[in-house]
């Protein structure tokens, strides 16, 4: 059976990145949380009722972590610690939107955690559209910079692909991403988009997921819904 518990942590109050399809940025950013504040999440979780030890943690709450890169790293230092909760770095994923310099830094310190990227387009055009922070980092400079990192670990990447109706669903989006992603070691999570208030987007129905799925592992590229 599996028994994992994860831990979905967040490494800020609000976020400054203002995705369109999410309400964590609504409200702007209020600040970095301490190694302490992201720590104790985790710590109060595994305390709640019927859950237990925590045996993953993925920093995917509110927040980049990126941008708070320093407390980040010394929370995950603590948690796999002996002293703290003794997690291996396999079991902890930091994601981010695709803040280049903070990923090319986790390239040259040679962070083992896992690395997750937000992509929801696979053109900078559609990216943008969507993800604001992408006019800073554009698509060929995110997509050299995760090629880097997993020819420097000898690791792969997930990428998240939030499936909004109409929007970056269809067969073209898909054969797209293929392409982009073919030659770099990596998984896709497709998330179906979680409706927010102010955001008129809806989530891609099960049928179409599949067939997004289906045209992704004709380019190599195994994923999940």
């Amino acid at each position: 059976t599996d028994d994992r518990k994860t831990a979905c942590v967040s490494s800020q109050i609000g976020c400054p990145v203002g995705c369109r399809f999410c309400a964590s940025g609504i409200g702007g950013l209020d600040g970095n949380l301490t190694a302490g504040r992201i720590v104790e999440q985790v710590w109060r979780l595994g305390r709640l009722e019927g859950v237990g030890r925590v045996s993953n943690v993925v920093f995917m709450g509110m927040g980049e972590p990126l941008h708070n890169y320093d407390a980040v790293m010394q929370a995950i230092a603590i948690l796999r610690d002996s002293a703290g909760l003794s997690l291996g770095a396999d079991k902890i994923t930091v994601s981010t939107v695709g803040v280049v310099p903070g990923i090319r830094r986790l390239t040259a310190e040679r962070q083992p955690v896992r690395l997750a990227v937000s992509l929801h387009g696979a053109t900078q055009a559609e990216r943008a559209a969507l993800i604001p922070v992408a006019r800073k980092w554009p698509l060929d400079e995110l997509i050299d910079a995760c090629r880097e990192h997993t020819t420097t670990l000898g690791c792969r990447i997930f990428f998240e692909w939030t499936l909004i109706e109409g929007r970056n669903d269809g067969p073209d989006h898909a054969h797209a991403l293929g392409r982009l992603l073919q030659d770099i070691p990596s998984q896709v999570n497709l998330i179906p988009l979680n409706p927010t208030e102010g955001y008129a987007g809806q989530p891609t129905g099960g049928t179409a997921a599949r067939a997004f799925q289906d045209i992704l592992l004709g380019y190599g590229l195994p994923s999940t819904v």
